[in-house]
């Protein structure tokens, strides 16, 4: 895009996200309600067992809803209409710092209606306060080992773990306690789908980019053949071709990444195009719906009421 036009996504960008996570001051500023809009007629359903997943969801308590942020009860409404079996929440669930009463104001009373569904992977928000009290509270036993957040487990047919992107905190550096558990788990669970998820995506055309310390996360899921990661933290919605982790395009055994930083929060504009993204929008909230099969899966990003843009499609596993 032109340098002037993304400066100023940049700013406002930088506006919003200093009223969602930022000082009580800003986040008392008030601002006007969203004018309601019906729904669209709900698509068919993906076949396949259902999966729901976003990340950057919902705001302080004190943030009131705009045009621009705070949209975590209408992304919550497309999980009520996609009816997944699985919800995973791709981690800055709550902001400003993931504590338990803001969890319980207003994640709860929008997504956490589907809390019994859902198996999440911790943000950086959540984090902030280490080792996420609130994050490990709200969830208990569903969001894995309280202080690590690293776990695994079937579904549909695939293997399915969730990992912790606060590399700084926790680690993921080749010999970390949470790259040795990620190799031994990929080892136990040989020649099946494999899905990843975690909050800080290793390749993003975002505001945040690649994170890089990440690199040894998916160097370990490509060696083990799995097919899909699934993360936040840019607020945005991206999706990547086949990749091999140094980012070298790789159809026949690459990872596929998507970004789904789109539960509600606020939105961030595509800066820099990165090599083999296919398809990806700063500008609509939503949820990445999948269909999970043997053998195979298919995608779809359902937007919110009243937004057009959509992106789906399907592929089998190695």
């Amino acid at each position: 895009m032109p340098r002037s036009v993304a400066l100023a996504a940049a700013l406002l960008a930088a506006l919003v996200l200093a009223a969602c996570g930022g000082t009580e001051a800003s986040s008392t500023v008030a601002r006007p309600p969203l004018r309601s809009t019906a729904p669209p007629p709900a698509a068919p359903a993906l076949a396949g067992y259902r999966v729901a997943a976003a990340g950057d969801i919902a705001c302080p308590p004190r943030v009131r809803p705009s045009a621009i942020a705070c949209h975590e009860r209408q992304t919550a409404a497309l999980l009520d209409r996609i009816r997944p079996r699985l919800v995973l929440p791709l981690g800055d669930l709550q902001y400003p710092y993931g504590q338990l009463p803001d969890f319980r104001r207003v994640f709860a009373p929008s997504w956490g209606r589907w809390r019994a569904r859902m198996r999440p992977a911790p943000g950086n928000h959540e984090w902030f306060l280490s080792p996420a009290t609130g994050y490990f509270d709200y969830f208990g036993a569903r969001a894995g080992p309280r202080g690590r957040g690293w776990y695994s487990y079937d579904a549909g047919g695939w293997h399915l773990v969730a990992l912790n992107g606060n590399c700084a905190k926790v680690g993921c550096a080749v010999g970390s306690p949470q790259e040795r558990w990620l190799r031994a788990d990929l080892a136990r669970h040989p020649r099946r789908c494999t899905l990843a998820y975690w909050h800080q995506p290793r390749f993003s055309s975002g505001l945040h980019g690649n994170a890089v310390d990440t690199a040894p996360l998916w160097a370990d899921l490509y060696a083990a053949g799995a097919e899909l990661v699934l993360s936040g933290h840019d607020h945005s919605y991206e999706r990547f071709a086949p990749q091999a982790p140094s980012g070298r395009a790789d159809k026949a055994r690459g990872v596929v990444q998507f970004v789904a930083g789109t539960g509600g929060v606020n939105l961030y504009p595509i800066f820099r195009v990165k090599p083999n993204s296919r398809v990806r929008n700063g500008a609509t909230f939503g949820v990445l719906e999948l269909g999970l099969r043997a053998g195979a899966y298919a995608w779809r990003f359902v937007p919110e009421a009243g937004a057009r843009f959509t992106d789906s499609g399907s592929a089998r596993c190695h």
